[in-house]
């Protein structure tokens, strides 16, 4: 079997973990979108099955930094320093759980929305709406991260200081998260 029978192989089982497909950077909406690198085309086919092997991926690294933070926020309401946070602290732990709480479900519907419409021929609308998940837990769990982050440093220092850093360090969050991304999205699709 050469390696691309071996590819298509693999890619045509409906799990959508395809074990000899390289993973590649792709936006949300890049399905309609023509790839720069070199090599035999893909088939539909095996581009909603590496799209899919990505989402996962990427779900994998988020949903572990979630559930961290997430149990983190859960234990710190039962500790004793909690009893002594204002009531601007107190009602900014409650948006940050659940923030947290919503960012986890988002997070982790891509494995509902697999097992769900597992062997329905869906493949397509499952990455779809897998990535659209994937994006809202992203802002969701950015603005738990930006919430946690001013729970703490509140506690820790002066008010003003305080909002500045998170605001210094959510836009760090953008840059990284959104503006780099879109830049080089953007360099791509001018060397096509």
């Amino acid at each position: 079997m050469t390696a691309a029978a071996s590819r298509r192989a693999d890619t045509d089982r409906d799990a959508g973990e395809p074990t000899g497909v390289p993973l590649r950077f792709v936006g949300p909406s890049a399905c309609a979108e023509p790839s720069v690198e070199e090599g035999p085309p893909e088939s539909a086919r095996e581009r909603v099955n590496r799209r899919w092997a990505e989402i996962l991926q990427e779900t994998r690294v988020a949903q572990t930094g979630v559930q961290i933070l997430f149990g983190f926020l859960l234990s710190i309401a039962f500790t004793s320093p909690f009893q002594g946070l204002t009531t601007f602290d107190r009602v900014l732990y409650v948006i940050t759980v659940v923030l947290a709480a919503s960012s986890t479900a988002a997070l982790i519907a891509p494995v509902s929305i697999h097992r769900c419409l597992s062997g329905l021929r869906m493949k397509d609308d499952v990455v779809e709406a897998a990535g659209r998940m994937m994006a809202c837990g992203l802002v969701l769990l950015a603005l738990t991260i930006a919430c946690t982050l001013l729970l703490i440093l509140n506690v820790v220092l002066p008010q003003p200081l305080a909002q500045v850093i998170v605001a210094t360090v959510m836009v760090w969050f953008a840059l990284c998260w959104y503006v780099l991304p879109l830049r080089l999205r953007r360099r791509a699709a001018r060397r096509i």
